[in-house]
């Protein structure tokens, strides 16, 4: 066990529980996102190891301390709700004070080592996204309008830009592309999420889509989103930034995505939906981000076989 005392404040709290904060799963898929948005701008033959790690670091640490701050800001309402109940903060095994300095402590570190050890945009653009999540989405809308899934979801597309920057210091057409394709998949991911725990949502007074609008409301912006998310998905293929490969792994991920968003006004039982949309969603950006990265390494290979 690890014992800290912090601004007069004391807490016992395992090492894994200072992890746990960190929500390791968000900065993996995170990771994944921003390593894709370096590789597609580098290719496979150029890469600058050095400076890949450097960004995957600086991301990592940004993200990390971003996640803290979440669990800082919403020590409040996550003791209301099933889903967060446990967590480090809201249960008082690490105290708001630690949490706080532990969360800005990463989040500087990070935006320190992309400055230095990347290039000044690179930060600037980690910086906007940590700035979208913990003040216009976490302490402003989360708790106020429905409009924070979307808006929210700006800063969880920030990563593959941070990748793509990292290697040409410039926001051009294709860095807004991938912005794009994440920025699309962000709310039918947490739409189907929100439906899932509705009632844990209702119950913190957070006003998700499906609790204030209801679930036929929430299935049509679900379809909005993915009808969106395929064509945004393919500019990356007509930029030439991406090749055939990518194109039809897009097309078909994004057609199936539509199907099962369609299918959701005909099924009897929302939760199961919800569900299958859900896991969906986490497949689908896995799948798409791998696309990205085979369709480099694959028109690398095939000129020398």
């Amino acid at each position: 066990m690890i014992r800290s005392e912090t601004f007069g404040l004391t807490t016992r709290a395992g090492w894994r529980d200072y992890i746990e904060i960190t929500k390791p799963g968000i900065n993996k898929s995170n990771l994944i996102a921003t390593f894709a948005g370096y590789f597609v701008a580098a290719e496979m033959m150029e890469l600058d190891f050095l400076k890949l790690f450097l960004t995957l670091l600086g991301t990592a640490l940004t993200i990390a301390g971003s996640c803290v701050l979440n669990n800082f800001i919403d020590r409040d309402i996550d003791p209301l709700m099933e889903r967060t109940k446990d967590r480090p903060v809201a249960d008082g095994r690490i105290k708001p004070a630690i949490a706080l300095r532990y969360g800005l402590t990463l989040a500087l570190s990070g935006l320190m080592v992309l400055a230095a050890g990347v290039n000044y945009l690179t930060a600037l653009i980690a910086l906007s996204g940590l700035f979208v999540y913990i003040f216009i989405y976490t302490i402003w809308l989360k708790r106020s309008s429905t409009l924070n899934t979307v808006v929210g979801g700006m800063s969880g597309a920030v990563p593959p830009m941070v990748g793509w920057v990292a290697v040409t210091s410039s926001v051009d057409l294709n860095a807004w592309a991938l912005f794009l394709v994440l920025f699309m998949w962000q709310p039918p991911h947490f739409f189907a999420l929100a439906m899932r725990r509705s009632e844990d949502y209702r119950a913190a007074g957070i006003p998700m889509l499906p609790v204030v609008k209801g679930f036929h409301e929430t299935k049509k912006q679900t379809l909005l989103f993915t009808a969106l998310l395929l064509p945004s998905s393919l500019i990356l293929f007509y930029t030439g930034a991406l090749g055939q490969f990518y194109l039809a792994v897009a097309l078909v991920l994004g057609g199936i995505y539509i199907a099962l968003s369609i299918r959701g006004f005909f099924v009897k039982d929302d939760k199961q939906w919800a569900n299958q949309m859900f896991f969906y969603s986490l497949i689908y950006l896995t799948a798409i981000l791998l696309a990205m990265v085979a369709d480099v390494l694959i028109s690398d290979l095939i000129p020398a076989i």
